[in-house]
C-alpha cells in the first residue's frame, strides 16, 4: 500500500493548503469575518488531507466512500469559500482563482482515486449509503464475500 503522502491526490491537497495559507495570510487581522473564513478554509484543507490518509488506511469500500464524501464536501466548500471575499474587505480576492484552479485539478485526481476503490471489499452498510453498486442494505453476505478480510495487503 502506498504511503498516503506520496499519492498525487495528497500532494495536490498540500498544494491547495499552501496556496490557501499564502492567500489567507493576506486577510486583514482586524477583519473578524475574514479571519473566520480563513479558519474554515484552512480547516477544510486539513480535513481533506486527514480523510485521504484515513481512506488509504482501510480496505473497506464503505469507509473509503465515507471519507471520499467528506473530502468532496470540504473541497466544494473551499471552491465557493472565496465568493464573497472582496465584498467583505479583501482587496486581493482576485488571487482566489488560483485556489479554484487547484481544486479543479484535485477533482480530476479525486475521480481517478475513487475509481480505484475495490467494490468487492465491503461489509454491508445497513444504512444503505455506501454500499457498492447493486448491493442493498439488507443484502446477506456469504463468507466468500468476506475472504478479503483475511488477505494481506
Amino acid at each position: 500500500m502506498m504511503d498516503c503522502f506520496e499519492l498525487p491526490l495528497y500532494k495536490k491537497s498540500q498544494e491547495i493548503y499552501e496556496t490557501l495559507k499564502v492567500i489567507t495570510d493576506l486577510f486583514p487581522e482586524d477583519n473578524d469575518y475574514l479571519q473566520t473564513v480563513k479558519q474554515h478554509l484552512l480547516g477544510d484543507s486539513m480535513i481533506i488531507q486527514a480523510k485521504i490518509c484515513g481512506a488509504e488506511a482501510v480496505k473497506l469500500y464503505d469507509i473509503k466512500m465515507e471519507n471520499a464524501t467528506i473530502i468532496r464536501k470540504a473541497a466544494r466548500d473551499i471552491m465557493v469559500g472565496g465568493n464573497n471575499l472582496e465584498h467583505f474587505g479583501f482587496s486581493d480576492a482576485k488571487y482566489y482563482h488560483l485556489v479554484r484552479k487547484l481544486i479543479e485539478e484535485f477533482r480530476l485526481l479525486f475521480i481517478d482515486w475513487v475509481a480505484g476503490f475495490n467494490p468487492k471489499h465491503y461489509i454491508v452498510d445497513n444504512w444503505g449509503l455506501f454500499n457498492p453498486p447493486g448491493i442493498s442494505p439488507d443484502h446477506i453476505q456469504s463468507e466468500d464475500e468476506l475472504d478479503f478480510l483475511d488477505e494481506d495487503e
